[in-house]
């Protein structure tokens, strides 16, 4: 084993909460577990013993307690949690209601703004009166096209009191992408800011809502946050109301939560549409609590004195993730923009003066910070932060390199990975273990997840398919307009039956940490040899002469052969010189099987809104086939540049 590159010290192995819940369960069940590993194997060889355990120790608000965890572990997709449970997902995040702040607000180019636990109660309160005078009932969809701001937070909480369900769009997607998500689940009520800043330039939302509204029927009240503009002109919103007036009386009633059954609906999130219609997966409120506050409290070791920041959007579940940290009564940090304006050391700065203490991130933005220069031990006191979170994509070993030397040295390191499927993780940080270059640290508490070969048998020390062998209680409890379960069964159950299998290709060692190698649908084939892409993402991606990369498979002769896409840095060329130099490097790191055939020059690499590269739209036109949902992506633009690629033609 490696020597490792951070690893805690007695004083934080004795006061985290994941050694505390250990302490709790041997206590509870007199049980002598030593460590982690003997935790996690409990956790998942007692699965109903140890989710009772979750609620129990992280105090979960209800007004009727459970009957019994879990009918079936082995019953997926179907197992039934909690039976017979009352509870309420915002009464769990609204449960301080102090002068603490709750929510910090930073817009790019302006100064914070903060909400305390008391403020954001008030306002929940405020906006839950308003949907119910608009007759706004549980079950309803309430949705929005918001940027990262308070408001969104507290419409999702307001919708939630009450029983319906949240579902949010970014607004920087297009008309087409919004329709695609929306039109599906016929919300009853938009919120929607005027506009959103990125970069220095302020976007007018109100044309986007125009044409949104005319195609999606269903909407019959649009509430317009005031955002770019103090009062902006909606006079060409039928439905419009400015957020103000929306909420404009003085003592609404006294906030009711409504009490539901564990698996009622809570949000309806979105796969990525990049290669199809989205599909729309319904999250429980009890799952989606559960989950997170195990994640939150044990792997993450959040507690009220903390300020957690994650850069995300509204269209990505790591802000659903974020949001819960209310419940353990964290501040929340949120931040729309440009993770670069004015600078590149930004949000470094952001983190220094909030005094955050975990930060969350995308594997490109750290990557993105190196190759800008970005040095932030050198230029910021970050003495508060101490944990640095990393999810969208692996994490090159060549970032851990990086953050431990350049931003800081005693930090906890964790790179993430689990999905908007499951609005958590399977493998995450862990504040008792040690972080080692190029690893996630562990498999999360609960998810008996394995690394299946071909043949369906589990592995250690081998890639294979990543998948879970037993329920958990944040597995979606269905897919809208779906009334059979087919496209649910069809997204994870085919590969391997009663099996979830998620579509990570993955390796898990001895130590019971795991690496990640791309999604097993983009992993490359040559010869019948399995590739992950992310294999040579990290080799490629550590020349200074190379900004970007994107690799996929082509067709070619019977065979499929690898063909790497690369973006050089500004000012330079891809020369031969700099093709067998790749090439050697990726021969000597990787094996010959990951060389390249061809190594192609292209201006932009395509990513989807939320940071993840899109290998398999590039593939499906190299193979000349059309990509329908362009509007999933950032920069759909740079799709042209592969097609009609000479030297990918038949000659």
């Amino acid at each position: 084993m490696s020597v490792p590159m951070w690893a805690p010290s007695e004083t934080t192995l004795k006061r985290s909460q994941m050694t505390k819940f250990r302490l709790y369960v041997n206590d509870r069940y007199q049980l002598a577990l030593n460590n982690y590993h003997d935790l996690y194997t409990w956790s998942i060889e007692n699965i109903p013993e140890f989710w009772e355990s979750v609620w129990d120790f992280c105090d979960i608000l209800s007004s009727r307690r459970f009957e019994s965890v879990v009918d079936d572990i082995s019953n997926m997709p179907g197992a039934r949690w909690f039976a017979g449970a009352r509870l309420n997902f915002a009464e769990n995040l609204l449960r301080f209601r102090d002068e603490k702040p709750a929510l910090i607000f930073k817009g790019e180019g302006r100064s914070p703004r903060t909400l305390t636990f008391a403020e954001l109660f008030r306002e929940v309160s405020r906006v839950a009166h308003a949907l119910k005078q608009e007759g706004v009932v549980k079950g309803d969809r309430v949705a929005g096209f918001m940027p990262n701001m308070p408001e969104t937070v507290i419409a999702m909480l307001a919708a939630a009191s009450l029983g319906a369900i949240w579902s949010s769009s970014s607004p920087d997607f297009g008309i087409k992408g919004v329709l695609d998500r929306f039109s599906q689940i016929e919300p009853k009520i938009l919120f929607a800011a005027d506009g959103y800043t990125y970069n220095g330039k302020t976007f007018n939302s109100l044309d986007k809502l125009t044409g949104i509204l005319q195609k999606l029927p269903s909407v019959r009240k649009v509430v317009v946050v005031p955002y770019t503009k103090e009062r902006a002109d909606i006079s060409s919103l039928a439905n419009g109301i400015h957020y103000p007036d929306f909420v404009a009386f003085n003592d609404p009633p006294e906030l009711h939560f409504e009490q539901l059954p564990f698996d009622h609906p809570l949000y309806i999130m979105y796969s990525s549409g990049t290669t199809g219609l989205p599909k729309s997966i319904v999250h429980g409120a009890g799952g989606t609590l559960i989950q997170q506050l195990k994640e939150l409290r044990l792997h993450t070791d959040l507690t009220r004195e903390d300020t957690i920041f994650y850069f995300t959007t509204c269209g990505w579940m790591m802000w659903n993730w974020l949001v819960t940290s209310l419940a353990v009564g964290a501040t929340v940090v949120l931040y729309d923009g440009s993770p670069f304006y004015p600078d590149p050391n930004a949000m470094w700065q952001m983190a220094e003066e909030l005094g955050i203490t975990v930060f969350g991130t995308s594997a490109k933005f750290i990557a993105a910070s190196e190759a800008a220069g970005v040095k932030p031990r050198q230029t910021n006191n970050l003495s508060k932060l101490r944990a640095i979170l990393s999810t969208g994509s692996p994490l090159m070993e060549e970032s851990f390199d990086y953050v431990y030397r350049d931003i800081k040295r005693d930090v906890l390191l964790a790179s993430i990975s689990g999905g908007t499927d499951i609005i958590s993780c399977f493998a995450l940080g862990n504040p008792v273990l040690p972080v080692y270059r190029g690893e996630l640290q562990c498999r999360g508490l609960g998810m008996k997840v394995q690394a299946f070969n071909s043949a369906g048998k589990p592995v250690l020390n081998e890639k294979a398919e990543l998948v879970c062998t037993a329920a958990f209680p944040s597995m979606p409890i269905y897919f809208w307009n779906d009334p059979e379960g087919k496209k649910y069964q069809n997204a994870y159950f085919n590969t391997f039956p009663g099996v979830w299998h998620h579509g990570d290709y993955i390796m898990i060692n001895d130590h019971g940490g795991v690496k990640i190698f791309g999604r097993s649908d983009a992993t490359l084939n040559p010869g019948g040899v399995r590739i992950g892409t992310a294999e040579i993402y990290r080799v490629v991606e550590a020349f200074p002469e190379i900004s970007d990369s994107l690799v996929v498979g082509q067709k070619w002769n019977g065979d499929e052969r690898v063909i790497l896409f690369v973006k050089p840095a500004e000012g330079i060329e891809l020369t031969t010189a700099l093709v067998r130099k790749l090439k050697q490097s990726i021969r000597q790191n990787c094996s010959p099987r990951h060389v390249p055939a061809l190594i192609i020059a292209v201006a932009d690499i395509p990513y989807t809104i939320n940071g993840k590269k899109v290998e398999l739209a590039v593939k499906k036109i190299i193979h000349g086939e059309e990509v329908a949902n362009r509007d999933a992506l950032a920069n759909p633009e740079a799709l042209e540049l592969y097609k009609n690629i000479p030297e990918l033609q038949d000659k």
